[in-house]
């Protein structure tokens, strides 16, 4: 019994020192640097002694995107709690703003979770509704919350949208995922007032705010602005407008 306790609190204590040890080598020196061998010899064991924590490295790499998300879902949380609960649209760019502000201040990160295609989300479909993953699921939330009174509470006057006939199926799927993932928040949504062109709307909403911050992230920009702000300051008040957007 002495020898069991020892070895559960043995595995406690070392499995969260080695995120941690994941985690800062991911910061200090990039994605490739966290290999099992350097997290070994920064806390003073075996590489293979590892494998009792992860079967892997991608299984290392891919608990320390849901440690990621969690983070980044906290920190957008705390942004929104600044803004008041009615001011909806104000609340929903703010957690553009923050997580722009966070995948500026946190490179090596956003790259992990959000521009990996072996790792993070590509893996497992998306960061969004639906996953695999806990963590990632709750980063989506935090944008779903914010997003969908816009579309279902009438602030929203639906411009007119061209949805791409291809694309219907799964836009069906895509709401049934999210319908299902609000009901578990306690929030239902009926398929009537999320259409697909709704839907369609978030979406593009996304892959513009999820482009901009990468390539700005990326330093891929600073061709041509030393400040890149405006530039996104501007997309949002551009889809705002194109969205039909009020608060």
């Amino acid at each position: 019994m002495v020898v069991t306790m020892q070895k559960s609190r043995t595995r406690t204590d070392t499995e969260p020192n080695v995120r941690v040890s994941a985690r800062r080598l991911l910061v200090e020196h990039g994605r490739h640097a966290v290999t099992l061998r350097a997290i070994a010899r920064d806390l003073g064991i075996t590489a293979p002694a590892l494998y009792r924590y992860y079967g892997s490295r991608e299984d290392l790499l891919n608990r320390l995107c849901d440690d990621i998300c969690g983070d980044l879902a906290d920190e957008l949380t705390e942004a929104i709690a600044a803004v008041p609960a009615e001011a909806i649209l104000e609340r929903a760019l703010t957690a553009c703003r923050a997580f722009r502000r966070w995948a500026l201040a946190h490179p090596t990160e956003f790259e992990l979770v959000f521009a990996t295609p072996d790792v993070g989300h590509a893996s497992r479909g998306d960061v969004g509704v639906g996953t695999a993953r806990p963590e990632h699921d709750r980063f989506a939330r935090v944008f779903l919350r914010l997003v969908l009174p816009l579309f279902t509470d009438g602030r929203l006057v639906l411009p007119p949208v061209d949805v791409p006939a291809a694309l219907l199926d799964e836009l069906g799927d895509y709401r049934r995922a999210i319908i299902e993932a609000m009901a578990e928040e306690g929030v239902r949504v009926e398929e009537n007032v999320l259409p697909v062109e709704a839907l369609y709307l978030m979406i593009d909403g996304w892959t513009r705010l999820h482009g901009h911050v990468a390539l700005e992230a990326f330093g891929q920009l600073s061709f041509a602005f030393s400040d890149a702000e405006p530039l996104f300051e501007a997309m949002l008040t551009r889809m705002v407008r194109e969205f039909g957007l009020t608060g």
